[in-house]
């Protein structure tokens, strides 16, 4: 991957790896032992991880447009290309069983398994690790790719794709139906749409002052922790109610998250709490999903806890790369101040 300085590259690589390590290795789906998975996994997260950041930033987009994006690609992943989303017997696991409460004959799937496929790949496969990437450094907003680089990407995600896509059809001998993969590819092409008819600036920003950081983290956390701890429901609760609070949960932290980003002070430090927050449930969320994954004990647990660190000294190095900015005069500011007449032009 070409980038247009050598910093630039770093992050792009860093994101590149980083989608993987958090969408399969945090969350206990890929045990530790198997870290050579990384490089099989790394072009379809993380080149998809990129190809989103890169296109956003490019044209001017924001995270609206980042968020909408990265939802087109939980469907791509799940959908066309290894087909997860029809799939009966998954992995090996009894899908259509476990997600039968929700099923719509319509679509070939579960309105469970859409909500799950959303959820997962949209806040923590994509957005979580762009945000903590990008808080890691000096320019957050700009491009990190040329055209050779966002080429090569592209051609890295294709190849990964395509890879995958063939290796579960070898595995499972299972391909979704034409009306099923038509209803996902449109609905992609759709979300692709909306994405860049999203205006392109933030509103301005009055009111009363954003909450602060911490504050917004810990909503992160707990927000995305509820979404995880309907696991610990009993059979008896319906699944149509449980879906519907899923929906409920989702308008109200978009509603909570567009009101206070245009409050006075919302900036860098409460994006990553956001991606911080988000990141602390995947760390607790990997100890009980490995054990669902048949994953050995010992093996988990050093997985958990190597992952789980990592995720910590991640944010808090974003942290403090964030707050050095912070405590940095802006150029306008520095420019103001020099013109400023009590200043002195004397050497």
């Amino acid at each position: 991957m070409t980038g247009r300085h050598p910093r630039h590259r770093g992050r792009a690589v860093a994101l590149f790896f980083l989608a993987p390590l958090v969408g399969e290795y945090l969350l206990g789906n890929t045990p530790i032992t198997d870290v050579a998975s990384l490089l099989m996994f790394a072009p379809m997260y993380g080149g998809g991880a990129l190809l989103i950041r890169e296109t956003a930033r490019r044209y001017g987009r924001g995270w609206p447009t980042m968020i909408v994006l990265a939802a087109a690609y939980a469907l791509l992943e799940e959908g066309p290309i290894d087909m997860m989303l029809w799939n009966p017997s998954y992995g090996g696991f009894d899908i259509a069983a476990a997600y039968s409460g929700t099923y719509v004959p319509a679509l070939g799937t579960s309105v469970q398994m859409l909500q799950d496929v959303l959820s997962m790949h949209t806040v923590w496969s994509i957005c979580v690790p762009i945000a903590l990437v990008e808080a890691c450094g000096r320019e957050a907003t700009g491009p990190w790719l040329g055209r050779t680089g966002t080429a090569v990407t592209a051609g890295l995600f294709a190849a990964g794709s395509a890879l995958l896509s063939a290796a579960q059809v070898a595995q499972t001998r299972f391909v979704a139906s034409p009306a099923e993969l038509a209803w996902c590819s449109t609905v992609i092409v759709a979300l692709v749409g909306v994405a860049f008819a999203l205006r392109r600036g933030p509103s301005a920003r009055s009111g009363p002052a954003a909450p602060a950081p911490w504050r917004v983290g810990t909503a992160a956390f707990g927000v995305t922790s509820l979404y995880w701890a309907r696991e610990f429901l009993g059979e008896g609760v319906p699944q149509w109610a449980v879906a519907g609070a899923w929906f409920g949960l989702v308008a109200a932290s978009v509603a909570l998250c567009a009101r206070w980003c245009r409050r006075t002070g919302w900036g860098e430090a409460h994006r990553l709490a956001l991606a911080g927050g988000a990141l602390l449930t995947y760390a607790w969320v990997g100890v009980s999903h490995a054990r669902d994954m048949d994953v050995p004990r010992g093996t988990a647990l050093t997985g958990n806890v190597v992952f789980g660190l990592g995720a910590v000294a991640l944010s808090a190095a974003a942290a403090r790369s964030v707050r050095r900015r912070e405590a940095q005069p802006s150029p306008s500011a520095a420019s103001r101040s020099s013109a400023s007449p009590n200043s002195s032009t004397i050497s």
